[in-house]
């Protein structure tokens, strides 16, 4: 029998036919050997398009040996993935590739309906009409407990006086559902909101939105949690803020722990929009002017900051960071640098202010909220120096948190004759 040795041409061909099958085992064949040191990671990328419930979800995986292709690959799809949908960023969970259970809030990037809302709100017109009303604007996760006590606090005021605005986190049932002066109050476009988070940012400058393009009449614009509760009547209080032309927002420096909340995206990530000697910290519970209110949805500059994510999220914190920096940048001498809302804070170190309970709740409990006298931010500089005038101010605490469910009750039965009678 007479073999014929193979050309070279033969062979190349042969070579040809054969490189695309070596190409597809190559990239589809994971290696069998594990590794016990980390050698082989596994992370979810869930991605969630923004118009409905719609996910998509995939897991990259990359090994120590043979899967550059397959690495490269992947990114590939996923960044053309997301540059034709809109994306949701969610807490990483290493151990499933499905989304978190609904109770888990979801951390959002504006979307585009959000912009909308917010470019068409600074464009609303600064001076309010007559009447002036004040936009209360209630910021929850839950079913308001102290429901009956702010009903009381509305039921004898003018409706001509007040708007009530609720942003309700879609994520939570409200059972029961919200009745009487909150009815119907929940604005559209409502998100879910987790601390350490911009989505309570987020949140406040929808309410701020709502209310501004809603009713010109609109002139201050309260922020209030669901554990808060008034300390006056509603005529004590319209009157308070009707003396004042000012914000009330507590903008405080030189706190402790500044230099951590502002290099907690990074050393540098706050720069040169927020230099530290610009940086300031307070309570997100404000109480703002018209003109300050469209302030701060028409704000972009420093909001791309505060929006950014942090590496040390437990020293975050963005909304009590965010209004008292944009707005000290942007007009301090409008500011009464103080919020009118009572916190105890004193001995905490868990992140949450002192909450009252039931057993805690009389009378004399009241009458010291009243008592009590704001934090002025711009005190040390007064103490430094010699505005007296400064230094002699004490405006009024009109609301007060935080309370326990449970204490609406005791709270219900001094209401019209400690809390409303002034």
């Amino acid at each position: 029998m007479l073999l014929l040795s193979p050309s070279p041409i033969s062979l190349l061909c042969a070579l040809l036919l054969c490189l695309p099958l070596a190409l597809i085992f190559t990239i589809t064949t994971t290696p069998t050997t594990t590794t016990t040191n980390g050698g082989a990671t596994s992370s979810p990328c869930i991605i969630t398009t923004t118009g409905g419930s719609t996910r998509f979800q995939t897991t990259l995986t990359s090994t120590t040996t043979h899967t550059s292709v397959k690495k490269t690959t992947s990114n590939q799809v996923l960044t053309a993935i997301k540059s034709t949908i809109k994306t949701r960023r969610r807490p990483t969970n290493n151990n499933t590739t499905t989304a978190p259970p609904p109770s888990t809030a979801e951390i959002f990037v504006d979307d585009e309906d959000d912009n909308a809302l917010f470019r068409l709100a600074a464009r609303a017109n600064p001076n309010p009409t007559s009447p002036r009303k004040i936009a209360f604007l209630f910021l929850t996760t839950t079913p308001l407990p102290f429901a009956p006590i702010w009903e009381i606090y509305f039921r004898k005021t003018p409706k001509t006086l007040y708007n009530v605005y609720v942003h309700a986190d879609p994520s939570y049932r409200y059972d029961p559902p919200f009745s009487g002066v909150f009815e119907n109050r929940v604005i559209p476009g409502s998100k879910p909101t987790r601390r350490h988070s911009p989505t309570l940012i987020s949140a406040a400058r929808r309410l701020l939105s709502h209310a501004l393009t809603h009713d010109r009449s609109n002139s201050k614009f309260a922020l209030l949690s669901p554990s808060c509760i008034p300390l006056h009547s509603f005529r004590f209080t319209y009157k308070t803020l009707a003396r004042s032309r000012k914000s009330f927002v507590e903008i405080l420096r030189n706190e402790s722990g500044a230099w951590e909340r502002w290099a907690a995206r990074g050393e540098e990530a706050m720069l040169p929009e927020v230099p530290f000697d610009e940086f300031r910290i307070g309570s997100q519970f404000f109480v703002l002017t018209r003109r300050h209110a469209r302030v701060v949805v028409a704000d972009r500059r420093l909001w791309a900051k505060f929006n950014a994510p942090c590496a040390e999220p437990y020293t975050c914190y963005p909304e009590e960071q965010y209004f008292a920096t944009l707005l000290n940048r942007k007009d301090p001498r409008g500011c009464v640098p103080a919020t009118l809302t009572h916190v105890d804070w004193a001995g905490r170190d868990d992140g949450h202010p002192r909450t009252y309970n039931a057993t805690e709740v009389g009378p004399d409990l009241i009458v010291r909220l009243r008592r009590g006298r704001p934090r002025y931010g711009d005190e040390e500089d007064a103490i430094n120096g010699s505005d007296a005038s400064v230094r002699k101010r004490r405006h009024p605490f009109l609301f007060s948190r935080k309370f326990s469910p449970d204490s609406v009750e005791p709270l219900l039965s001094m209401a019209s004759g400690v809390i409303y009678r002034d």
